[in-house]
């Protein structure tokens, strides 16, 4: 096992090359409060809720009330990390945390990961079902598997979903390129 750097992370991912890479993008409504864009290229799928922000570094951030954040990673982070082990976090409820600043870890079958503050602000808890139930990490990466909330403003380089979609396709092409090269 070793430990992945931010910009690692995009790069430390299988996925079985295909003749060519697809991407089928597709709006669905799971519920009537929460839309859901589908997300496929190659051999990876997901489905990313619409009203979420996410980050460069492969985290989401959902407001829940006016300034308090709900952040988790994504699925396709959880899939580079494999089967969650364990979480950690450096700091307290009401700790002052800024962009980019190392807050804790996350540790995954395949890898070790630190965790980076996409809110700039306060942190408010950590995701108390997680201390039972690490695999929520994995299971249900945008509901029950998120990892901490935090008071304040996102990192300006959080995106909206669709360019988080161009994100996961430049970097899945830069894997499948890497991929094909090393065959």
């Amino acid at each position: 096992m070793h430990r992945l750097t931010s910009s690692q992370i995009s790069t430390h991912f299988t996925l079985q090359v295909s003749p060519s890479p697809i991407t089928s993008v597709t709006t669905l409504s799971q519920t009537p409060s929460q839309k859901k864009k589908f997300y496929k290229r190659s051999t990876f799928v997901t489905h990313l809720p619409m009203n979420y922000l996410y980050s460069p570094t492969h985290a989401w951030a959902e407001e829940i009330e006016p300034k308090r954040w709900r952040v988790g990673i994504t699925k396709f982070a959880t899939r580079m990390l494999g089967e969650m082990v364990d979480l950690g976090f450096e700091l307290n409820q009401g700790d002052p945390i800024k962009h980019g600043q190392i807050i804790g870890w996350l540790e995954g079958f395949k890898a070790i990961s630190d965790l980076y503050a996409v809110i700039n602000g306060q942190f408010v808890a950590s995701n108390p079902l997680l201390e039972k139930a690490i695999s929520g990490v994995s299971d249900s990466p945008y509901q029950d598997g998120w990892l901490y909330e935090a008071k304040g403003e996102p990192d300006p380089r959080c995106m909206a979903v669709d360019d988080y979609a161009r994100l996961l396709d430049s970097t899945i092409d830069k894997i499948l390129e890497q991929q094909a090269s090393d065959s």
